[in-house]
């Protein structure tokens, strides 16, 4: 559960803090996937795609900390 305080009346300050909160989470990111209905087959190569991406992302980071890049 997501909760904001709005401070001395600045509504868009919370609404920003709101947005940020809700990016970070995936929750945009999570609304436009279930938008429509997502076959399991296709459901399945994304979540493998996802996984790679992961994957490859972890790989560089590691190898950028070691400074082989």
């Amino acid at each position: 559960m997501v909760q904001i305080v709005v401070r001395d009346n600045n509504v868009e300050q919370a609404l920003r803090a709101l947005k940020k909160k809700m990016q970070r989470e995936g929750t945009f990111r999570e609304m436009k996937r279930r938008k429509f209905y997502e076959k399991p087959s296709e459901k399945r190569a994304r979540q493998k795609a996802e996984a790679i991406r992961r994957a490859r992302k972890l790989i560089r980071k590691r190898l950028q900390r070691e400074g082989a890049l």
